[in-house]
């Protein structure tokens, strides 16, 4: 499919909240491989549709765990949440900017996948993380907002790709 270009820092877009889906077509379909597609170019663990300029409620995470599936979330709402974590965070928005951030450790979420059916999941780590980042996202809050105050850190893009790598590699 296509690569779209991600919103980024500054992009008044990024505040704006996202809309349910009323209906999944062909047009919601392609959008979604696009976000996979450009999810994946980036190695991005998520991505929501605001970030390519869409205010639709559609989230994708991969986690690039073996044997995993990409996650499509439509209107995905978090319905209970447990402990808390204090995670490394970044974001394709806000390329080369990373901080600690707090996250639940646990969440279950409500969503409906590209089929249309309902789902639940729940989730730990890092998926719990990716599921928080990217559903902020369709409420037009963004991890920025939310950093732990002093640990923002702006990195090259070669210390970009030996994290990317390192979290592939985990």
């Amino acid at each position: 499919m296509a690569i779209r270009m991600i919103r980024e820092e500054g992009d008044e877009i990024l505040k704006k909240k996202s809309k349910d889906v009323e209906k999944i077509d062909d047009k919601l379909l392609e959008l979604i491989q696009d976000m996979l597609d450009t999810m994946h170019r980036l190695n991005g663990v998520g991505l929501a549709a605001v970030q390519v300029g869409v205010l639709k409620r559609v989230i994708v995470i991969d986690t690039y765990e073996d044997g995993t599936e990409p996650y499509i979330l439509i209107n995905p709402i978090i319905i209970k949440t447990k402990g808390e974590q204090t995670v490394e965070e970044g974001c394709l928005s806000f390329p080369n900017k990373y901080a600690q951030i707090v996250r639940p450790k646990e969440v279950v979420a409500k969503a409906i996948n590209e089929k249309g059916e309902k789902i639940e999941i729940k989730a730990k780590d890092l998926l719990a993380q990716a599921i928080c980042h990217e559903v902020d996202h369709l409420n037009g809050e963004v991890f920025i907002d939310k950093i732990i105050p002093g640990t923002l850190e702006i990195v090259t893009p070669e210390e970009l790709a030996e994290r990317q790598e390192n979290r592939k590699n985990k």
